[in-house]
Parts: C-alpha cells; structure tokens; sequence
C-alpha cells in the first residue's frame, strides 16, 4: 500500500491526494509511467501525475488577512506543463489542451491559482484540489447525447403558437382576406 504524505481525504478521485508508492500491483504501474519512488498525485483511475510536474508561485494575495496581506505571500498559483507531462498519452493531452483551451495558454501550460483563504498551505490544497478536479473533468470521456423525440403535444402547441401569431399580423395589415 501506499504511505500518504497528504492529510487530505483519498477516497474520491480527482481530489488532490499526493502519495509515494513503495511496493506492489501499483509499484509495477508507476514504474511503467516513469514515477518509481516519487511523489505522485491520483487523478482518476490509472492516471497519475508526478508532483515534480507541477510549479508552484507565491505571491501576494488580495483576499482576506487585512494587514496580513501587505506583508505574507499567500496566493498560490500552479502551473501544470500538459504538453510535456511523460504520464499522459497524446491523445489524453490533445483531450485536456481542448477541454482546457481557456486556462491553458499557447505552450501548453495550464495555470491555476487560489487566494481564496489566509494560508499559503490552504490556497496551495484549494488549487491543487481544482487541478485535479479539472483534470479528472477533462479526461473523463463526453456523454453520448441520448436521441429523444419531442413530444407531439409541443408540435401541436407549436403550430397553435404560430396560427395565433399568424392571425394577430393579419388583424393590424388593415385588410380584409374575408376568411
């Protein structure tokens, strides 16, 4: 099993959980991607991301924390490389680049930032937690629009509208159709 170097709950996928694989079924998987003995962040099933991968910014935050603000560094912004990422396939990084296409700039590079709380360690957990949530989203297969047919009392209702219509234009025209 894995030792968890977060303190952060890993039971739901896609919510920032960093690990450092020691032995295994799981030892073989990362080792396959390149990641033996690193810490490494879960993002859905069989898809990790090293946590070297990621850069992490400080700077200083206009939220909350009064004169705290002007003096500590705590708006945390991660910078996520998708292009150059070694764990995702060309398809799953062409998938993140398109679903992502507003966060993402020309390089490739997904940015992420958080000033939402007083603390550098909690806006740090906050974006990582919302990069792995975009993530998750974005590799997660589209749903398949399920065909429907429309109701034939909307057709009807449809048909009632426009006749309505048809007649209140013929009414201001002035003239007599004499129907």
């Amino acid at each position: 099993m894995p030792e968890r170097l977060a303190t952060l709950d890993s039971s739901v996928l896609g919510e920032f959980v960093a690990y450092r694989w020691t032995s295994g079924k799981l030892n073989a998987q990362m080792k396959s991607c390149g990641l033996e003995n690193r810490a490494v962040i879960a993002i859905a099933d069989e898809i990790y991301i090293n946590e070297n991968e990621i850069v992490v910014k400080v700077s200083r935050s206009s939220g909350p924390g009064g004169q705290n603000v002007n003096k500590v560094n705590t708006r945390v912004t991660l910078f996520f490389d998708v292009a150059a990422c070694q764990t995702l396939s060309q398809t799953q990084k062409q998938q993140v680049l398109a679903r992502l296409a507003t966060r993402a700039d020309k390089n490739g590079v997904v940015r992420i930032a958080s000033q939402k709380f007083r603390t550098q360690s909690a806006n740090r957990t906050a974006a990582m937690e919302r990069l792995c949530r975009l993530l998750k989203e974005a590799l997660a297969p589209p749903r398949v629009r399920k065909r429907t047919r429309k109701p034939a009392r909307a057709h009807e209702k449809r048909l009632e509208r426009k006749k309505r219509r048809s007649a209140l234009k013929r009414l201001r025209s002035g003239k007599d159709f004499g129907f």
